[in-house]
């Protein structure tokens, strides 16, 4: 109940102040007029993907899209409230949620360097939970006026938004039946003073987004979005996966029980064991990523029928 008083409270709130910023408006047709602030509310549905060490493409690979494997592709979903000066700029608050995960043994047959990541056998997935801030940029209203009947605006708005998004992530590994939590196992040393230059990651962090979209009036007070947004991460083990393998020795002077069992046996998984202590399981040079496609619908507050 205080969940939806509480939206009930922002949405009363954001209808004041379209209305309070009445004071100049603009025709959206013959029958509806904005006010110099609109805010829309609304949901998305879409599909996120990742671009991490493990996994990806047959071949060498490579940054962004050539390592990218389409099979890995995970529903998302979303809700957003966006207030808009203008039509031109806009800023919004928004949540999302979805998964990633990606996998070495899809690389299974390959003949060429890949066949080092399948023998390397490493699998992850993890829920991304995320809340954003963002800034639209509208270039088609930045350089028209519609103040007039005389001149309608385009019903079709491309644009570009980016900011900065807070974001939790918990890579796992399926062991067996089972999917075992892999940040408390430091499973490259972090955190083990053996392994001074390795620091542990946290599971909250904060990403920038960056993306582009297009928007389409549907009718006066329903549009709808096609959205994409790339999210540059500030760490390289969204998937647990970033530098060396450790000795595994170092894990019996800091972990017991079911961690130390785990960590022995989820460190180093490879088919055939051709790389040892110190040798390259990850590559730390770039950061790992995750991004999202996303189809928005949303009302819209503060377009007003023209009353004659």
């Amino acid at each position: 109940m205080r969940r939806i008083a509480f939206i009930i409270s922002v949405l009363l709130i954001l209808n004041g102040l379209t209305h309070s910023a009445s004071a100049q408006y603009y025709f959206f047709d013959d029958n509806y007029y904005d006010n110099e602030v609109i805010i829309e509310v609304g949901a998305s549905g879409g599909a996120m993907n990742c671009l991490t060490d493990i996994g990806g493409r047959p071949g060498i690979g490579g940054r962004f899209i050539k390592d990218l494997n389409i099979g890995n592709t995970h529903p998302c979903s979303g809700i957003f409230i966006d207030a808009l000066f203008k039509n031109k700029f806009g800023i919004r608050l928004e949540g999302t949620y979805g998964q990633v995960s990606a996998y070495d043994s899809i690389l299974k047959g390959v003949t060429d360097i890949a066949k080092e990541r399948y023998n390397r056998n490493l699998n992850f997935k993890s829920t991304i939970r995320e809340i954003s801030a963002m800034v639209e940029i509208h270039p088609l209203f930045i350089f028209i006026n519609y103040a007039s009947r005389d001149q309608s605006p385009p019903r079709f708005s491309p644009y570009l938004l980016g900011g900065i998004s807070y974001f939790s992530f918990n890579p796992q590994t399926k062991l067996g039946t089972s999917w075992i939590d892999l940040q408390p196992l430091s499973t490259e040393g972090q955190g083990f003073s053996e392994y001074p230059d390795k620091k542990p990651y946290q599971l909250k962090q904060i990403n920038i987004p960056m993306g582009v979209g297009i928007k389409y009036e549907i009718s006066p007070l329903i549009n709808v979005r096609g959205e994409f947004v790339y999210r540059k991460l500030n760490t390289d083990y969204l998937d647990d996966c970033s530098a060396t393998y450790i000795d595994p020795a170092v894990f019996y002077n800091h972990l017991s029980g079911s961690q130390l069992y785990n960590a022995l046996l989820l460190h180093d998984r490879q088919i055939e064991h051709k790389m040892g202590p110190g040798s390259i399981r990850g590559k730390s040079k770039y950061n790992d990523a995750y991004f999202s496609f996303n189809v928005k619908v949303s009302l819209i507050f503060g377009r007003q029928r023209i009353r004659d």
